[in-house]
């Protein structure tokens, strides 16, 4: 049952198995082990990046597509979510209405970009897609009747998804059960499930032809393969996927501005991220999710810590300052890509320990 769930795409490896079982439990009883509200936040941003870095590994790890556009898909969905919610209220019709939108607005900008760019080479095309995400970016921050401009949209969700609302009087296991706990759910479920889905899609003949794609296009093409139409295809399911990430990401917030969800920082974070985990691995967007943010989210308090702890050492605890974070964080992306030039997914298989 677990073999066709994970579409026969194991981990190959007992410590990437206990790493992936451990992250799979740390994210499902977040609320009951982590209390609080920063490490509730930094779980729920674990959930949108992981589907959202599993996007752009279909993208690029599995089909070998450079697109600096990826942001943009993220951003539709983050306002289709907030722009349905302003305008319509604080409804399920609105939130579906929204998504769907986005959406439908995702598959065209993805097939338009893929039939006119995907035929050039790869640095064109990568150029091409920084361009359409550039003036998007514009549009958004312009466009401040629609969007809301810099200051961006803030909007009301359902009621059941709402602080305000409690499920149970009593708490849980010490945790209240209110809207925000059944938002967060909510949001673990749809991580999972589309997750599941693009496991599905790279384990299956469509996805070992991207790989033979990716590997020597010419090749694909000389067998018989259309690799326009099979990049074209794997461009825009990458970029319905980003949309939800999007879209969940607004869920949370309740909030969605052109540096919450458009920002090149966003894109920057994903590539890493990517690295970081694996490229051509899907298991590699969760482990690279939850190493990035984590250490994002947490540095700082555990640099703050050393520099307390090393007052007596000038120098060092100059050197362990939490103004400082940003090198450490460098220091160790470099770290690990001297240490795991394949990622940590790829390191593990390789060694199958």
């Amino acid at each position: 049952m677990l073999t066709r769930l994970l579409s026969n795409d194991l981990p190959r490896s007992r410590v990437l198995t206990v790493v992936l079982v451990l992250l799979l439990i740390a994210l499902a009883f977040a609320p009951f082990l982590f209390p609080g509200v920063k490490a509730l936040n930094v779980a729920a941003k674990v959930l949108v990046f992981v589907v959202l870095v599993a996007s752009f590994d279909l993208l690029l790890g599995y089909t070998g597509i450079v697109s600096f556009a990826h942001t943009m898909f993220f951003g539709i969905g983050a306002y289709g979510v907030a722009i349905a919610s302003t305008h319509m209220g604080a409804t399920w019709a609105a939130l579906g209405a929204g998504i769907g939108l986005a959406l439908a607005l995702s598959f065209v900008l993805a097939l338009v970009i893929g039939l006119f760019s995907l035929r050039v080479r790869a640095i064109f095309f990568a150029m091409i897609t920084l361009a359409v995400a550039s003036a998007f970016l514009t549009l958004a921050s312009q466009l401040s009747d629609f969007t809301g401009g810099e200051d961006g949209l803030t909007f009301k969700v359902p009621a059941v998804l709402s602080p305000s609302f409690e499920l149970l009087e009593q708490p849980l296991l010490g945790v209240t059960v209110d809207g925000r706990l059944l938002c967060y759910y909510l949001l673990f479920i749809t991580a999972t499930v589309l997750l599941l889905a693009m496991l599905r899609i790279v384990n299956s003949p469509f996805g070992r032809v991207l790989q033979a794609i990716r590997e020597n296009e010419f090749r694909a093409e000389a067998i018989g393969y259309r690799v326009v139409v099979f990049r074209t295809t794997s461009s825009v399911l990458s970029a319905l996927f980003a949309c939800m990430a999007g879209a969940m990401l607004a869920l949370w917030l309740r909030y969605n501005g052109p540096d919450t969800s458009l920002s090149f920082e966003i894109m920057m974070d994903v590539l890493l991220i990517v690295v970081i985990g694996g490229m051509g691995t899907i298991y590699g967007a969760a482990i690279g999710s939850a190493l990035f943010l984590v250490a994002q989210s947490y540095l700082q308090d555990l640099l703050r810590v050393g520099h307390e702890a090393t007052s007596a050492v000038p120098w060092l605890s100059a050197l362990l300052s939490p103004d400082r974070w940003l090198l450490w964080l460098g220091v160790l992306f470099v770290l690990s890509v001297y240490y795991f030039p394949t990622g940590v997914v790829g390191r593990l298989r390789a060694r199958r320990i």
